[in-house]
Formats: structure tokens, C-alpha cells, sequence
């Protein structure tokens, strides 16, 4: 099987608010980058939406190495929290509702594709890819931002 290498962060300017997320992929020396943005989203939604993005591109099973700042992400997965969520129905064991069922839906549809290895960096440090991945946040973040900005009002 293949081994893939992805990163992954995501950015919200407010919680919620306009926010970004990217992602660097890395199989053999060759580097694939992605980035996207939404207008009205949370800072968990765009860690989600960047594993989910990267995990997409693949198009066969992998071992994938994933790299993320967010505890949220890597400990759901890692400890089985997630996957608890979705057999309660989408609660938490304190019977509260688990947020984000829907990019948990499919982010555990494709990680069951998978074998996955799940590794926490600590976020803004000295992961040379983490940083860049938050660098590709806040610039899609932005541009979007600024395109919006640059819209003529409504009427």
C-alpha cells in the first residue's frame, strides 16, 4: 500500500465567521497543496473540511500519515470518539449533541477507506508543513474576504 503524508489546518476570523483551510499532501518527494474557504463557518468545521479535502484526492486505499494542530480532529479520531458520536446518533456519552455530524459522516466514510495513523503537532510551532497549512488558510480566508468586500451592494 502506499504511504501518504498529509497536513492539515484550518482558520476562522470570528467563531463563527469567514474561514479557511488547507492542506499538503506528500507521497513520494511530490507535494499536492489544496485550500478553500467558506463565508459563515467555524474554526472545527474548517480543520474538518481540510482532512475531509485531502482525503478525497486519494484514489485508492493508503496508509496515511496525518498531521494536525487540532486536538478536536486527532482525538475523535484517534480515541474513537467519533465513531461513539455517530453509534449514539450523533450524541455525546453526556447525551448532548455531537457538533458537526455531517463532515463527521464523511470523514469517517473515508477514513474507514484507509489505514490511518493519526499524529497532534502543536499548532504555530516549529512543523514546517503545519505552518504552511495555516498560511493557506488565512490567505484563502482572506481572498475571500476581499472578493466579498470588493462585491457591489445589493439592492
Amino acid at each position: 500500500m502506499k504511504t501518504v503524508t498529509i497536513y492539515t489546518d484550518g482558520a476562522c476570523s470570528g467563531n463563527p465567521g469567514p474561514g479557511g483551510w488547507g492542506a499538503i499532501l506528500e507521497y513520494r518527494g511530490r507535494e499536492k497543496v489544496l485550500s478553500g474557504a467558506e463565508a459563515a463557518t467555524t474554526n472545527n468545521r474548517m480543520e474538518l473540511t481540510a482532512v475531509i479535502r485531502a482525503l478525497e484526492c486519494l484514489k485508492e486505499p493508503c496508509v496515511v500519515e496525518l498531521w494536525s494542530d487540532s486536538k478536536y480532529v486527532i482525538d475523535a479520531l484517534a480515541l474513537g470518539w467519533a465513531r461513539g458520536w455517530q453509534a449514539r446518533g450523533w450524541k455525546k456519552p453526556d447525551k448532548k449533541p455531537a457538533l458537526n455530524p455531517d463532515l463527521w459522516e464523511r470523514l469517517l466514510e473515508l477514513t474507514g477507506q484507509h489505514e490511518m495513523r493519526y499524529h497532534w503537532v502543536k499548532g504555530h510551532d516549529e512543523n514546517e508543513k503545519n505552518n504552511r497549512c495555516d498560511q493557506l488558510a488565512v490567505a484563502a480566508r482572506e481572498a475571500l474576504v476581499r472578493d466579498a468586500e470588493a462585491l457591489p451592494p445589493e439592492d
